[in-house]
């Protein structure tokens, strides 16, 4: 008795210490990995929509989308009905079901029916699809209460649903779906969502283009379950079986390539839900495609498009390059969008707001354009023309090159660079002195996203500070954003802000002026065509076209080339890249202008002609509104001068009595400058001669090229010859002699054209002018000998 005693409480320990360690095996999952599944995923791009933009195959050449965030309502009513009809009320293990299974084996003397639930069928999945034998069968039973306790009923349905076979490489109901019918899983049809339900059981049926008389029975059968147990109404049902089967594998959407190919190499194996508009990558796609057929004429084949949103500076369009249609590899597969290219004149907009953000430029502010030369260089303008003198707006509106370097040159290049990389330009790879004054005219390169970026960056500091009563962000030049899920920061009181409002409200109305292409002629006339400040950039060689247009609510940003480089004749940002980027405006709602942001400004009276502050002998003056903070002096080029009594001569104390004197304020601008302006501005009236008899200190003459130099290289011609370069005179008046000298040698006589070529040997040399009226000019230079 004893000994029964002793062997029952032997066998009472042991049971509950059985028991104890089954049960700490079910809770702690000792087995069971975590996490369930470590199978790479295919990368999936969605619109800000949730529309698919675009996917790429995983790492083991699946395609396996990671788990939505829900089951298609009618997929899951069809595989409860096939694969586990009582999911909801076991605890993983459906014993009733594994008793059936095994009497039906043993009936038919083989395996038709495995009894697994769907937990368990997760198990054997997360196990790789091991042999069916009793001993996996028993491992997928403990897998399956395990995982019953780890995650709840739909996060186990939705683990099925996103690793379940379904023929060939795809994995998962949302990769299928799209695969076999092109579209979602929540837009199937329940003859679709019933095919998709029965595949797993048996992924080998499907096969386009072969029988699939089996795959058919099977989805008709549970249809008519679906009509018995009331799921489907017998129009449904017959409709549904009345459906074929889908005859081919679909190529995934691919509305956004290079935005997929940079998300899958940034976050690649996962479900991105981006800011990308899917109606507007749509349209801008389509006006890609018509330009690239008008460009490709010219054998131009790359073109680049961002549209960000402002004031979020969300993207909601992001076409990388184009495909050619002619089957040949133009580098279309490089994504233009992340490229450098150089600049051209992209740039010159930021120049001209930081300048008058410093109180440093006026818009009308008369810049010169005379041809000059800063050491070994030689800026000119597109159109190889001067004006003499322009208007600050007006040089920034016509993308003048010459006044942008001399602006460059008083404000620095530095100080610009350090505000080119504040604003977010990230490939300014090298210091300021490498890029010079250049820096303004394509010495540099740009991303097209940076530089979407840096304008949509402005256009959000204006809406910003007029929505947010006079507040700015404390990180204003912040990236453009592509996940849906992040937004820019919150405005904040600052003291200063790094660009004012004020300065970026009067850049964009001078942008506003920027002739349009022939395109948009007269789109001023119609109320429905939208204000856009734009500007545009052909970079050295005709290898890069660019064209940014900024309004309240978007800002589009467009690149036009070849993406090896290669130069094209007419290649122009005005002509292959404007055109695009009003295309892509034209599909863009419109919204109304900026408001002023009158806090921020001043009313202040300049000189009309110049743009200068009024000094005592301007008669003409306008009060324009400019941004606070002005450090203009005052205009120098009005002079009061003293005339006879017939206006007709200059006279001076000297020379005629001061009674007799008519005195005025007269306009005059710097010889060299004069003689470009004059021919461009026929209002403009130069100074009346000297009476004959009187001397003035008056500047007659000077040097219009080279402009600035003291080191002149002179090149060898194609024959071996030594070169030459051609010295520019200008003079006040016309009809005067000037006589040419080098190293007081005579060269020679000119008259009206006063212009002279020039030989000279390797070192210094002197060169001297003078006219029949006794005005002399010097010049030293030095000659490189190479």
């Amino acid at each position: 008795m004893a000994k029964l005693l002793k062997n029952r409480r032997w066998w009472k320990w042991w049971s509950i210490g059985l028991l104890s360690l089954l049960v700490l095996f079910l809770f702690s999952g000792i087995f069971v990995p975590r996490p369930l599944f470590t199978t790479s995923y295919s990368t999936v791009v969605e619109s800000s929509n949730g529309d698919l933009l675009g996917a790429r195959i995983s790492d083991d050449e699946q395609w396996r989308f990671p788990a939505g965030d829900r089951i298609p309502h009618k997929y899951e009513l069809c595989v409860l009905q096939f694969e586990d009809k009582h999911f909801y009320h076991h605890p993983g293990v459906n014993l009733a079901s594994i008793a059936r299974a095994i009497f039906q084996n043993i009936k038919a003397r083989k395996v038709v029916s495995g009894g697994s639930t769907i937990t368990m069928q997760v198990s054997r999945l997360a196990r790789g699809n091991r042999t069916r034998n009793l001993k996996n069968k028993l491992i997928e039973v403990f897998w399956a209460l395990h995982i019953e306790l780890r995650y709840s009923k739909a996060e186990i349905l939705k683990l099925y649903a996103s690793h379940a076979p379904f023929g060939g490489n795809v994995v998962g109901i949302e990769a299928a779906s799209w695969r076999y019918f092109a579209r979602e899983s929540e837009q199937l049809s329940w003859a679709e969502s019933a095919t998709l339900a029965v595949l797993p059981n048996a992924p080998s049926l499907i096969y386009p283009g072969r029988s699939d008389d089996k795959l058919k029975q099977k989805r008709d059968r549970l249809l008519q379950k679906l009509l018995a147990n009331g799921t489907l109404d017998s129009m449904t049902c017959e409709l549904a079986v009345a459906e074929p089967l889908p005859e081919k594998v679909n190529a995934l959407p691919n509305a956004a390539y290079h935005f997929t190919e940079l998300v899958n190499k940034e976050k690649r194996g996962q479900r991105i839900h981006s800011t990308i508009d899917y109606a507007i990558q749509n349209r801008v796609n389509i006006v890609v495609r018509k330009h690239q057929h008008r460009l490709k004429s010219n054998y131009i084949n790359n073109m680049a498009v961002v549209v960000a949103e402002i004031p979020s500076k969300k993207v909601r369009a992001y076409v990388g390059n184009t495909f050619s249609s002619d089957g040949l590899n133009h580098g279309n597969f490089v994504d233009v969008v992340q490229s450098p290219r150089s600049t051209g004149s992209i740039l010159k907009p930021f120049l001209y707001c930081k300048m008058m953000d410093n109180g440093l430029l006026l818009p009308g502010m008369l810049v010169p354009d005379i041809p000059i030369r800063f050491g070994g260089f030689t800026p000119m303008n597109f159109d190889r023309q001067y004006i003499g003198a322009v208007s600050a707006e007006e040089a920034l509106a016509r993308s003048l090159n010459i006044p942008a370097v001399h602006l460059l040159r008083e404000f620095g290049v530095a100080p610009f660079y350090s505000f080119l990389k504040q604003a977010g330009m990230s490939t300014l790879y090298q210091s300021p002195d490498y890029y010079g004054l250049s820096l303004i005219l394509g010495g540099a390169e740009v991303k097209l996203w940076d530089l979407a970026g840096m304008y949509a960056s402005l256009a959000t500091i204006l809406d910003t500070y007029n929505k947010e009563d006079g507040l700015y962000f404390s990180k204003p030049f912040s990236p453009l954003l592509t996940n849906e899920d992040k937004s820019i920061d919150q405005p904040a009181e600052l003291e200063q802000s790094v660009i004012r409002a004020a300065s970026i409200y009067s850049t964009f109305k001078a942008l506003l002026e920027v002739t349009r292409p022939e395109s948009e002629k007269g789109w001023e006339r119609f109320a429905r065509s939208k204000k856009i400040a734009w500007k545009t950039g052909t970079s050295f060689g005709f290898r890069d076209a660019w064209a940014v247009g900024i309004t309240p609510k978007y800002v589009v940003a467009v690149w036009v080339g070849n993406a090896d480089g290669e130069g094209r004749a007419g290649l122009t940002g005005v002509s292959a890249a404007a055109p695009v980027m009003f295309d892509v405006f034209s599909t863009l709602p419109g919204v109304q202008w900026f408001n002023t942001p009158i806090d921020e400004m001043d009313s202040m009276e300049v000189c009309n002609e110049s743009g200068f502050l009024p000094g005592e002998n301007c008669d003409n003056r306008k009060v324009i509104l400019v941004p606070k903070g002005n450090k203009i002096g005052v205009c120098q080029w009005h002079q009061r001068i003293h005339l006879n009594a017939a206006q007709t001569h200059r006279v001076n104390a000297n020379c005629h009595p001061v009674s007799k004197m008519v005195h005025k304020n007269w306009f005059v601008l710097p010889p060299a400058m004069e003689y470009y302006y004059k021919q461009e501005n026929v209002l403009y009236a130069t100074l009346p001669p000297l009476m004959p008899g009187c001397t003035e200190s008056q500047q007659q003459l000077d040097f219009i090229y080279p402009r600035e130099w003291n080191r002149v290289f002179i090149p060898v011609e194609l024959d071996g010859t030594k070169g030459k370069f051609i010295v520019e005179l200008a003079h006040r008046l016309s009809n005067v002699d000037v006589y040419w000298y080098l190293d007081n040698n005579f060269l020679g006589i000119t008259q009206n054209i006063h212009q002279f070529e020039l030989r000279p040997e390797p070192g210094w040399h002197t060169i001297t002018v003078s006219d029949n009226l006794g005005n002399i000019l010097t010049k030293k230079f030095f000659v490189v000998n190479r």
